[in-house]
């Protein structure tokens, strides 16, 4: 089989080819709270998707749903800036 590829270098796109500035590391840094607890949100919801939920498992999600919610209103409030969709 033959490769097709872009040869020139006009067609291919540098920007995807390169490291993150340190703008946007700090910006990763700053939401790291909130990207930690999505993450925590949504290791929970997985862990609810083949079992019934039990008391432990229902406070486990509400306190998850609560430290993303806590987490977004920091962001919110250090940056002035909105969400628009809700966790």
């Amino acid at each position: 089989m033959k490769h097709i590829g872009a040869v020139q270098t006009g067609v291919t796109a540098d920007d995807f080819d390169r490291e993150p500035t340190f703008g946007e590391l700090d910006a990763i840094w700053v939401e790291m709270p909130l990207i930690q607890a999505e993450i925590e949100l949504l290791d929970v919801q997985i862990n609810l998707l083949d079992r019934p939920a039990t008391e432990t498992d229902t406070r486990r999600l509400r306190r998850a749903h609560r430290k993303v919610l806590a987490a977004r209103l920091v962001l919110a409030n250090r940056d002035g800036a909105a969400f628009s969709d809700v966790a």
